[in-house]
């Protein structure tokens, strides 16, 4: 324990340098806590304050944030470089659904064989898959070659996400005011 420390008051005052004592003596007068805020400076802060109080708000400010954080999980779709027309669209549109669902998705190409000497054919379906998903996305991870795979990381884009968010809320909203209607009606 420090023998002298910086003290800054319950309204956010410095009170200046002084004896831990009389720290103690002023915030015990107060009926608050003397709570050490930096104690690698020299001399240590110390501030008068509600402990449980500010225990509370941090753990709050925590909570928040972990709310506020994205959850995003990664989902993979697997093509093969004669993949032909009607599944690659089957494949894109599970890849749009993963992206407006504000999860990453790793596309796949598998090269058999031969294939392998083509491997220009699996980077150029990846390039059309970059243009047909266009502004909903972004590349995370550039297409690399890892053995016989060719894959790479689209991430939702962060204006895309707030559309979503936007459009989502209009749609819970108006669920809201269907289920009300229906209500109201039935009691008539």
């Amino acid at each position: 324990m420090a023998r002298e420390v910086r003290v800054i008051s319950d309204e956010g005052e410095q009170l200046g340098i002084m004896a831990t004592g009389d720290a103690l003596e002023i915030a015990e007068e107060k009926g608050l806590d003397l709570v050490e805020v930096s104690p690698d400076s020299r001399p240590p802060v110390c501030r008068i304050l509600d402990y449980g109080k500010y225990k509370y708000t941090q753990k709050k400010k925590q909570q928040n944030a972990k709310k506020r954080a994205v959850n995003q999980s990664l989902k993979e779709v697997k093509l093969r470089p004669k993949t032909e027309e009607h599944d690659y669209q089957f494949k894109l549109k599970h890849v749009i659904r993963f992206l407006q669902e504000g999860n990453k998705a790793k596309v796949t190409i598998r090269f058999r064989g031969r294939e392998m000497a083509h491997r220009d054919i699996g980077i150029e379906m990846l390039r059309r898959i970059i243009k047909d998903v266009g502004g909903l996305a972004t590349v995370a991870t550039e297409p690399t070659m890892e053995g016989r795979l060719l894959h790479m990381v689209l991430t939702p884009s962060p204006k895309a996400l707030v559309e979503m968010r936007a459009r989502a809320e209009k749609r819970k909203l108006t669920k809201q005011d269907d289920r009300d209607g229906d209500t109201k009606e039935a009691q008539q």
